[in-house]
């Protein structure tokens, strides 16, 4: 039986999160800001309507934001990410097929016989079970699907593209998933502007000009599925953490708190996915565009005589790894925690030289702290290296509860 393919995106996914549990905000200009309330990576439809552009820093729109009195947050991301597995769970209530793309994106398989009365209630069932407005998409690959959900959100929330080439004669080539800026480049040389001058391309050409990979762009613009649905998310191969502070850090003491807790934090993130790690690389860099200071920034990478995920061991290597970085005369703007050659866990070999008593007992023991800190990212145990108070965090000024994740912030209705 022929099927179909849905793009599901939640629409201004972290607007739509703070309006969940205020619906004040409902009708209002409203922006999300990025880590430190630096810019602006969300925004609402009357946001966009006074001209507040994606990535704008803050000090640049602060008249914008008092003359039309714009609600401000600061990232919020335990409840987005709750709500984003919320709406991801709602969606599989109408298939077994779906592949979680991004936090407010999923891709759907849907049978050939769906129409805009099934997708209405997909969106209905969404809105209704979360909180959380949709816009979808429907095609016969991925890439029209992509295209087609970008038309929903001009239309009424649901776009069926049967009939691609008249939408695929007005949109610029550019606008294609999958083609990055220097292929636009190479493409408009060649006279290819729009989508439909690269559906219709000879194939072999593309090949000599982009690969197999512009072959399979152009496959699926003609309605040639080429690109499965990932149902299983392929093992990650690294995992990073790092951030920049709230404040410039000056003290060795700070900075190595701050390794310590990003380590920890990606330790945890290798536990729960079931994956050690066999490099670990720390990075501290200063302020790129200070007058007072040069840019100084500079990495170590060490390996482990075991692939291992425990946080007490990573740490470890993380501290030995930053000392010989750490520079006193400088001020410190960020700083991360890189783990490479990632393995699962139950596929380690063992080391000769390492008690297997003593990796049982680390091991218990990390599930012992992971149980405790089960509110995400609570601190209830760690290590005495990431310190209490940690006055370099994040700046989160202006953020709002997190309603779904923190027994403390739930909502209070008078």
């Amino acid at each position: 039986m022929s099927r179909y393919i849905a793009l599901v995106d939640c629409d201004a996914f972290y607007v739509s999160c703070e309006r969940v549990f205020n619906p004040k905000l409902e009708g209002e200009p409203v922006i999300v800001l990025s880590n430190n309330d630096g810019c602006a990576v969300a925004r609402s439809n009357e946001a966009k309507a006074l001209g507040i552009k994606m990535g704008a820093p803050v000090f640049q729109i602060r008249e914008l934001i008092a003359q039309h009195q714009v609600q401000v947050f600061s990232s919020n991301y335990a409840l987005y990410g709750n709500l984003s597995n919320r709406v991801m769970q709602t969606l599989r209530n109408f298939t077994p097929e779906v592949e979680v793309y991004s936090i407010d994106e999923a891709f759907l398989a849907l049978p050939g016989t769906c129409d805009a009365t099934a997708l209405t209630t997909i969106r209905e069932t969404v809105k209704r079970w979360t909180g959380i407005p949709v816009s979808i998409g429907l095609a016969q690959t991925k890439t029209l699907a992509k295209i087609a959900n970008h038309q929903a959100k001009r239309q009424d929330g649901i776009c069926i593209l049967d009939q691609p080439e008249a939408v695929l004669a007005t949109l610029p080539v550019s606008e294609v998933w999958g083609i990055g800026r220097q292929s636009t480049k190479k493409l408009q040389a060649h006279g290819i502007t729009t989508a439909l001058d690269l559906q219709q391309v000879d194939l072999r050409w593309i090949r000599r000009q982009m690969g197999i990979v512009g072959v399979r762009i152009v496959q699926e613009l003609r309605g040639i599925p080429c690109l499965p649905l990932e149902l299983v998310p392929p093992l990650r191969k690294s995992c990073c953490v790092s951030r920049s502070f709230g404040r410039l850090v000056t003290t060795l003491d700070e900075m190595q708190e701050a390794v310590a807790t990003f380590t920890a934090r990606a330790a945890y993130k290798l536990r729960r996915d079931n994956l050690t790690a066999s490099l670990l690389t720390v990075f501290i860099a200063t302020n790129r565009f200070s007058p007072d200071q040069p840019y100084y920034r500079n990495s170590a990478t060490v390996g482990l005589s075991c692939p291992t995920n425990d946080t007490i061991a990573l740490t470890k290597a993380a501290l030995q790894a930053l000392e010989p970085l750490y520079r006193a005369d400088q001020q410190y703007q960020k700083a991360g925690v890189w783990l490479g050659e990632l393995t699962p866990a139950n596929q380690v070999q063992r080391d000769l030289f390492i008690n297997p008593h003593d990796q049982e007992k680390a091991r218990q023991l990390m599930r012992v702290v992971d149980t405790l800190n089960r509110q995400p990212l609570s601190r209830t145990a760690h290590c005495a290296a990431e310190g209490l108070r940690q006055p370099w965090q994040m700046r989160v000024q202006r953020r709002s509860p997190r309603y779904t994740t923190r027994w403390d912030e739930l909502l209070q209705v008078p």
